[in-house]
């Protein structure tokens, strides 16, 4: 029954990826259509993350009330809905407006699966659960890909991972019953847990800012390249949109691979060792990027870059006890993630803007840049923590 459930997990943590990349894949179609600017797609990335925040902070009262297994499933269903909305609008407001949803439901599903899976199974179950995200992240490009080149258009490629969301909703509301497995250790974890401490303690604690920083670029990072990259390759590259859309899966093909060789890694190099390695591969893409070669270079960069994010962010979550201490993780790692959902509102609509008024050819360059943050902040951490190796 313990296995049964797991793989009810695993294809939960594909559906989670599904939609993740479907606006920045579709985007260079969708605001023609729409007749919105280009930028404006952070607009409606900053609403799905404001939801995202939101539902992770209220997560931990709806866990308690409902259960994991209920919460994952309204959440996907709710996340279902949404697509079916976004596959239904014709104007930009009516893409707002599903976006709310949209967030809400992504940002329960994702901590509710991620702090049951902490509680109940072993931690190599949760690298490899994040390799099912990104396989789902993948796909999600590739549909959104095939209907747009096969004419269906956009609000297809949108229903088509709806029909899947929904099918996985069906799917976990006939698996609640196995989610009652042990259901002591929630409560055995909860009374071992230390006291919460206040935002200004933890900004307090040495490290804890040269952190929140780091995390804020790493996430920057990501998702700039994720919203990003299909309108990248359209407008400087000259690949064509429908073909653009599927060659953005590219980055989360890097980024899957990387978290399923990670976790092989990490028996042989520490958490700092393992960020910089990540860290030297995103450089090495962006360069690749930078180089005016073929387009399959550029692809290659974009490969590069998501192997290289792989170990950051579950290298990041590791290190914090290390860093700060049993005691003290829990509320730092809670400020990290906050920090990292700022860096998910404010940079990717930034570079939109830049890529409106300026070049969507600047991205590995505003990439570079965050990346170059990144570097400095993590080994400042690591000297005011002492952990540096």
């Amino acid at each position: 029954m313990i296995h049964l459930l797991l793989a009810v997990i695993y294809l939960s943590f594909i559906s989670l990826g599904l939609p993740d990349s479907l606006l920045g894949s579709a985007w260079p179609v969708m605001h023609i259509q729409l007749g919105a600017p280009m930028s404006w797609a952070g607009i409606v990335a900053v609403i799905i993350s404001i939801g995202t925040v939101v539902s992770s902070l209220q997560s931990d009262r709806l866990t308690r009330r409902l259960g994991a297994g209920v919460v994952t499933a309204i959440s996907v269903g709710m996340t279902a809905a949404a697509l079916f909305g976004f596959s239904f609008s014709t104007s930009f407001w009516m893409l707002c407006l599903w976006a709310v949803p949209y967030g809400l439901g992504a940002g329960s599903v994702d901590a509710a699966l991620n702090n049951y899976v902490a509680l109940h199974y072993a931690s190599r179950h949760m690298s490899w659960l994040h390799c099912m995200w990104g396989l789902g992240a993948a796909i999600g490009p590739y549909v959104m890909g095939l209907a747009l080149s096969g004419g269906a258009g956009w609000a297809m490629g949108y229903r088509y991972i709806g029909i899947i969301q929904i099918a996985l909703t069906a799917i976990l509301a006939a698996s609640l019953p196995l989610w009652r497995v042990h259901k002591g250790a929630s409560a055995s974890a909860e009374a071992q847990s230390a006291p919460p401490l206040t935002l200004p303690q933890v900004f307090r604690i040495p490290g804890a800012k040269q952190i929140m920083a780091a995390f804020f670029c790493y996430c920057a990072l990501e998702q700039t390249a994720i919203l990003w990259a299909s309108t990248y390759l359209n407008q400087h590259k000259g690949i064509p949109a429908e073909t653009a859309a599927g060659y953005a899966g590219m980055f989360f093909i890097g980024i899957t691979a990387g978290r399923a060789l990670s976790g092989f890694l990490t028996m042989k190099l520490s958490d700092p060792q393992m960020i910089r390695l990540g860290q030297g591969i995103i450089a090495l893409g962006i360069l690749a990027m930078l180089l005016p070669l073929h387009e399959y270079v550029t692809l290659a960069g974009l490969v590069l870059v998501g192997l290289g994010c792989a170990p950051i962010y579950p290298c990041v979550i590791h290190s914090t006890p290390d860093h700060f201490g049993a005691d003290k993780s829990q509320a730092v790692i809670g400020v990290q993630m906050a920090s990292a959902y700022v860096g998910n509102c404010v940079m990717p609509p930034l570079f939109g803007l830049i890529a409106a008024h300026i070049s969507a050819a600047l991205l590995p360059v505003y990439l570079l840049a965050i990346l170059a943050v990144m570097v400095l902040t993590h080994e400042a951490l690591l000297r005011r923590t002492g952990h540096g190796v």
